[in-house]
């Protein structure tokens, strides 16, 4: 197996008061941009929402002769239409869907507008050559606000489904503790990668949402193999401290890490340099997303994890310790004189017995 490091002794709980900070701090960042865009007048909103959910006008249009989504980009924004979303039909040769935002964000979609949406497109399809000679458009549907706040709702509620299904599946396999820590920490990678996004205005479309139920899964599986590390160890080094065991179980899996983690940052990275306008929001979702999912694996599920089961240990101590002291403060207080002289008695031979 390929080692990328080896003899690993770095004490990462130790610096998890500074990686808690500069979680919280990002989380606080994209919090306070989303609250300042929206409580602007006039300024621009708390997320950069598309066509999906949003609403607006989209027009289907079939081309005579190949082309790209690129070269269609590049010809309306020649033309005075600069915001279009472009994404092809897989299963018809040459057909694209020409998505137009509504014109303001306070707008109702209206028939007028549909139809002003549909002139401006055929405006600039026609530097390519006259309608139904190099283009042809075959349909023109409005996307309603109602729509758009429909699909809105349902992926919230997808992202949700999916963190209490981890929840469920990693307290049943683990323990309450590790469930609870690893959901907190893909709750933090979604966070800040929506912070990034109301940041950076980066445009959020079902693609995105696609890429945040993606790093769901990958930030999951990667906390996973550290508790699971940390269960392993558990077994094996029953005297050792939870502090010691988490930071030896983290250093033994840190080359998986780098490996695995480094090659799909590598892949998700290409995408977002070379995959073009159509891929930006998907690949910037998973660049970030994989960048805080690795680091919320060491930086922020395993102190959580190690922080609460302490406080467990402490609370069973606490109990028994209760638990044992209940019956002797019961016969101090009460009882006849004969019942304690007997006590005493007995207590008296075992000291005589043990000396």
């Amino acid at each position: 197996m390929i080692q990328v490091f080896t003899n690993v002794k770095f004490d990462w709980l130790s610096k998890r008061r500074l990686f808690i900070g500069l979680s919280t701090l990002l989380m606080l960042a994209g919090l306070g941009s989303a609250v300042v865009r929206q409580a602007i007048p006039g300024g621009t909103e708390a997320f950069n929402l598309g066509v999906d959910f949003k609403g607006g006008t989209v027009v289907t249009t079939r081309f005579m002769q190949p082309t790209s989504a690129e070269a269609i980009r590049e010809t309306l924004g020649k033309n005075g239409v600069p915001d279009a979303v472009i994404q092809p039909v897989t299963d018809k040769e040459s057909t694209f869907l020409i998505k137009l935002p509504l014109a303001s964000a306070e707008s109702e979609q209206s028939q007028a507008e549909v139809e002003q949406g549909r002139k401006k497109v055929g405006e600039a399809l026609n530097t390519l050559g006259p309608e139904n000679t190099a283009y042809e458009i075959i349909g023109t549907d409005a996307v309603g606000a109602v729509a758009g706040a429909q699909l809105r709702n349902k992926a919230i509620a997808a992202t949700l489904a999916a963190l209490v299904g981890i929840l469920i599946y990693i307290a049943f396999r683990f323990e309450w503790s590790y469930g609870a820590a690893a959901v907190i920490a893909v709750f933090h990678d979604v966070l800040v990668t929506l912070g990034f996004f109301s940041i950076f205005q980066w445009e959020i479309s079902l693609t995105v949402i696609a890429a945040l139920l993606t790093l769901v899964g990958f930030s999951v599986n990667d906390t996973i193999v550290v508790f699971d590390r940390i269960r392993e160890n558990r077994r094996l080094h029953r005297r050792d401290s939870l502090y010691k065991i988490t930071n030896d179980s983290i250093n033994q899996t840190l080359s998986r890490t780098a490996i695995t983690n480094g090659l799909v940052f590598l892949s998700v990275l290409a995408m977002a340099l070379f995959g073009g306008e159509v891929l930006a929001g998907f690949s910037y979702a998973l660049t970030v997303g994989v960048i805080f999912g690795t680091y919320s694996s060491v930086a922020v599920a395993s102190p959580i994890m190690v922080w609460w089961e302490q406080r467990l240990e402490a609370s069973d101590r606490a109990a028994a310790l209760g638990a044992a002291g209940t019956p002797t403060t019961r016969l101090r207080a009460g009882g006849s004189p004969a019942k304690r002289e007997g006590v005493s008695g007995q207590a008296t031979k075992r000291s005589r017995g043990a000396v």
